[in-house]
């Protein structure tokens, strides 16, 4: 099956594009959890190859840049602005992944922060194990553009 955009959709149980190591279960019944704990890593490896395809790679500027669009605060900032593009399931996925118990204290965010990203992380993940890999994209780059556009503090 292929989506609008040609890339492949994958039925839940075909694992990644780029790993053969599908879940153990299909993707609604996993933790929201653990959803955020794969959409995390899936968010930062977009995030460096977002920054590598930029003309400026020193390590310390990539590192400063990294951080600034995967902190807690610009994924907050990230899901509020993402809110209204969400159809019902991707609201429900965040709503989950909001309201999951992380059992974390976050170190430079306060815990509402911390919530919305994790609900952003849940998002992330759930669309790379249902195989909607365009529409997880189609989120981040989004997101990135969102981030991108905001004023920098000195």
């Amino acid at each position: 099956m292929s989506g609008a955009d040609g890339n492949e959709l994958l039925p839940e149980s075909a694992g990644s594009w780029m790993f053969s190591y599908p879940p153990s279960k299909p993707a609604r019944l996993i933790p929201p959890i653990v959803l955020a704990y794969i959409g995390d890593a899936i968010y930062e490896v977009a995030i460096r190859q977002y920054l590598i395809s930029k003309t400026n790679l020193r390590p310390n500027q990539l590192h400063r840049s990294a951080t600034g669009l995967v902190s807690a605060k610009a994924q907050s900032r990230i899901i509020g602005a993402l809110e209204e593009m969400l159809t019902e399931e991707e609201r429900d996925v965040v709503r989950q992944g909001r309201n999951a118990k992380s059992g974390t204290i976050p170190k430079n965010a306060d815990v509402l922060e911390y919530r919305h990203a994790t609900a952003f992380e849940s998002l992330i993940g759930y669309l790379y194990y249902t195989g909607q890999f365009g529409r997880m994209q189609e989120l981040i780059d989004t997101g990135i553009k969102f981030i991108e556009q905001q004023p920098k503090k000195k």
